[in-house]
């Protein structure tokens, strides 16, 4: 009623909408905790503060309570009155005397009973009144009027302590919010507030901060009157240490010098100023901060051309399978079809086993949903998570190289050459190793030289210990790559090797100074990501050739040698496994749950695999959210695998990865593997998510004008043009210019191909994007090749790219083409055009013109691609 509000269910929700009432507020507990009470307060009775055992938190917290800002401009008149009246209406009683003491303002006398009398003899100490103020400039005053003397008075019964009362004039409600209220307190406490050292501090300074710490030392120095509020936390922080019942009793910082944590904080400023309210406001965004660094956008979308999937009722493996039959899985078809939704705007594949119907193939692609951006969602990292620079925990400071307690980490740079003829040169590659991995690699004695990179053997067989060295290629991404895997191999001893290009050696030894890396030749600085994947598989051949010859000095047979890889995408976060429960009535009856586990357990699992060295090619599925039973029913599959695989560099030897690639280089890997007759396995229980990462990657490959440092919008249709022509030439490479204009304009040089998906374009031995619009057909030219069967194919269109001698005129007269097909021959130079031309005998099926030659956008000292189209006669 006295707030006129009319809601009859209203309750207060907090004290400060007690303003105004008339009430007598009892707190109950050892201290307050930031509470706020309203301005009408006038009198707050503390005769209950502990005195035996006051620590300045308390003794601050108490007062706190009656203490709130005032405007510095209003001047209250302090009067010392030592009688209190009873009949006074504007008297407060004590909580726990009721009568005794109260003061009122004007009073001159004071009346006491033997009864009351007696009460007050029950207190330690005496009680005293005082009015504190806060002024705007943050200073908390607790003051005596000096010139007035404080007189007491007892009766005649008993003796009584000392009244010190210090009160404004003015005391009427109007007026009541402007004014401090007064205080009661003990005696000792008083003393204890307003008294001074020799020093000039006040006594306050010489109690502890807080009861669950202490002094670390009697010969502290005196805290100073000229200390600012964080020269006293600092002061604090050096001079005590936690007790047992402190939270941090058991948490100091190993190898540091002093004992406070630099992250630990400390809230000061006066009372009522409103530290609760920041001090959770602060936790409120610390928390989210927090919860934030715990979570990470991953990508969750469905597998891609699903509807074009050959549908099949035959299952070779039962669902609850843990490994592939070597036997049984070789009878598994081929998957052509890419189903990896990263991939949705890449040509489709086509293979004899599908059937390819136009409209379908449009209505799976909306046209609106071509350049939005890719679905995420929002995942809490498990404990099984790799994370970047950012983050840090005492478990893994040592793992990362950053612990106090050591010394920074010594790197050493090893050189590290091999021959190969395809390059024409030698290859000569740096190591950057720590000292503290120096024991996963062979070094030759005197001398110090790099030999080889430790491999274990085929039939090892620990816990503790993952077998497959695992590279990750980067560029861009120092910070934001997911290198740490401490925890994702639960401890396990790993070897990881980051796979940088030179320019970017420093910035990443920096940031990760206790990981081995592999340092690219400067010659491939501006080189995609298909150099870093063809050096790690030539580099990791070498060196298992020369580990079975290191090794077969000690009688280890060459094949026992382990010849598997992992190549790993930068931005894998987090691993998941499927896992069945198939205890119903029927054996198609079955249940099954997807959980997160470490990377350890699924390498080892993996690693596991019965005849395991048979498989090329091993890999797993790309979490989403809206995987199906039918998804996973058969636990394995022939088919693409992408961004975490592992690699037999064995049964590879004779398959490269293309190094001039920048996109798609893991589908045209794939399509080379199988062609090659080898075995390409995913694992469909087993998935990985990706966590989507804004920088570095492919973004970090920008298309601009040679000419000109001004960034200008430059379309796909200008990255090539005609020979001898005064177009604009590009700061690029030629390959990804290539790569760029044939996803987004192919359909100039095959324009019988546009959504002609029963006629697709005919590629011999390379996989490259045409846009989503247009359907290819890979085929090897390499004998003894696996190919599909092009009887009755007839084909819209023909591309050769950069052709070995392995593709022969004779090979492609195999091939059946429409009337009005296009060919698209694209070489490194205008001559080896010409020359290709006349050796594959193109003329007798195609005509070309002159106006019918371009070069992608690059000056003569780039190196410009060229191709040449026809038209099938």
């Amino acid at each position: 009623a006295w707030q006129k509000i009319e809601d009859v269910d209203w309750r207060p929700q907090t004290y400060l909408e007690l303003e105004g009432l008339p009430c007598i507020l009892i707190f109950s507990g050892m201290d307050p905790q930031g509470e706020s009470l309203p301005r009408s307060l006038r009198y707050c009775d503390l005769r209950l503060i502990n005195s035996s055992s006051l620590v300045r938190t308390t003794l601050e917290q108490e007062l706190g309570l009656a203490a709130y800002f005032v405007s510095s401009e209003i001047h209250t008149e302090k009067a010392v009155v030592n009688d209190v009246l009873e009949s006074d209406p504007e008297k407060l009683s004590s909580t726990d005397n009721e009568d005794e003491e109260v003061a009122t303002e004007g009073s001159t006398s004071e009346k006491r009973s033997p009864m009351k009398r007696e009460r007050s003899r029950s207190h330690d100490s005496a009680s005293s009144s005082l009015s504190s103020k806060a002024s705007k400039s943050a200073q908390i005053s607790v003051t005596s009027s000096s010139s007035s003397p404080f007189s007491s008075s007892s009766s005649s019964s008993a003796p009584t302590h000392n009244s010190f009362i210090l009160q404004t004039s003015q005391c009427s409600m109007t007026k009541a919010s402007k004014q401090p209220p007064i205080v009661f307190l003990p005696k000792l406490v008083y003393d204890i507030i307003t008294s001074t050292d020799s020093s000039g501090l006040p006594k306050s300074s010489s109690l502890l901060p807080y009861h669950s710490v202490m002094w670390a030392s009697s010969f502290r120095p005196l805290m100073s009157k000229m200390m600012t509020c964080t020269e006293q936390s600092l002061y604090y922080r050096q001079w005590t240490v936690p007790k047992p019942i402190h939270m941090d009793y058991n948490n100091r910082n190993e190898g540091r010098m002093d004992t406070f944590h630099p992250r630990r904080l400390l809230l000061s400023g006066p009372p009522q100023i409103g530290k609760t309210g920041a001090y959770l406001q602060f936790l409120s965004i610390l928390s989210r901060m927090l919860i934030r660094l715990t979570e990470v956008d991953v990508y969750d979308e469905e597998e891609i051309n699903i509807n074009i999937k050959e549908e099949s009722d035959q299952y070779y493996h039962q669902p609850g399978d843990m490994w592939p039959d070597l036997e049984t899985f070789k009878k598994m078809p081929f998957d052509y079809t890419i189903h990896d939704p990263k991939y949705e705007d890449a040509s489709l594949i086509c293979s004899k086993l599908q059937t390819i119907n136009s409209e379908e193939r449009s209505m799976s692609r909306r046209q609106e949903d071509m350049y939005t951006r890719r679905q995420t969602t929002r995942m809490r990292l498990s404990k099984y998570a790799a994370y970047n620079t950012y983050h840090h925990c005492e478990q893994c400071h040592q793992y990362m190289g950053f612990n106090p307690r050591y010394q920074l980490y010594e790197s050493t740079l090893h050189a590290f050459a091999f021959s190969y003829s395809m390059l024409g040169e030698e290859i000569q590659l740096h190591f950057i190793i720590p000292k503290s991995k120096e024991h996963h690699f062979v070094f030759s004695q005197p001398g110090r030289q790099l030999e080889s990179m430790r491999l274990p053997l085929v039939t090892d067989k620990s816990e503790d210990y993952i077998k497959s060295p695992t590279f990750t290629p980067t560029t861009g991404r120092h910070e934001h790559g997911l290198f740490n895997l401490y925890h994702a191999m639960d401890g396990a001893s790993h070897l990881h090797v980051l796979v940088v290009k030179e320019y970017e050696m420093a910035i990443y030894k920096k940031y990760w100074p206790n990981h081995i890396m592999l340092v690219l030749p400067s010659i491939f600085n501006s080189a995609g990501v298909g150099a870093a994947h063809f050096l790690i598989k030539e580099l990791s051949y070498h060196n298992l050739e020369l580990e079975r010859n290191r090794q077969e000095e000690l009688g280890i047979k060459p094949q026992d040698i382990w010849p598997f890889i992992v190549i790993s995408d930068d931005s894998c976060v987090m691993w998941n496994s499927v896992e069945f429960d198939c205890s119903g009535d029927r054996k198609s009856d079955y249940t099954w749950t997807e959980r997160n586990v470490s990377l350890k357990q699924i390498l080892q699992h993996i690693e596991a695999t019965p005849n395991v060295t048979h498989y090329a090619l091993i890999g797993m599925r790309k979490w989403s959210s809206k995987t199906n039973s039918a998804e996973i029913k058969e636990p394995f599959s022939c088919c693409h695998v992408h961004d975490f695989i592992m690699l037999n560099v064995d049964l590879t030897q004779n398959v490269q990865y293309n190094q001039n690639r920048f996109t798609c280089d893991d589908v045209d890997f794939n399509l080379r593997v199988h062609s090659a007759g080898l075995l390409i396995c995913r694992f469909n229980h087993f998935s990985v998510m990706k966590k989507q990462i804004a920088v570095g990657g492919q973004r970090s490959f920008h298309i601009k004008s040679k000419v000109s440092d001004t960034p200008v919008s430059i379309s796909p249709a200008q990255y090539i043009c005609a020979p001898d022509s005064k177009h604009t030439f590009l700061a690029a490479p030629a390959q990804l210019l290539l790569e760029k204009y044939l996803q987004y304009h192919s359909h100039r040089f095959f324009p019988l191909s546009l959504k002609n998906y029963s006629h697709p374009v005919l590629s011999v031995d390379c996989y490259l994007n045409l846009g989503p619009q247009i359907a290819v057909c890979y085929v090897s030219s390499r004998p003894h090749s696996l190919n599909i069967s092009s009887s009755g194919l007839t084909f819209s269109g023909l591309l050769l790219y950069l052709c070995d001698s392995f593709v022969v005129a004779s090979f492609l007269k195999k091939f059946h083409f429409l009337k009005g097909a296009t060919l698209c021959v694209i070489c490194q130079d205008r001559n080896s055009l010409r020359q290709t031309v006349v050796r594959l005998e193109l003329e007798d099926e195609w005509q070309f013109r002159l106006r019918d030659e371009f070069q992608t956008a690059n000056a003569k000292e780039d190196r410009p691609l060229f191709f040449l189209t026809g038209r099938h006669i």
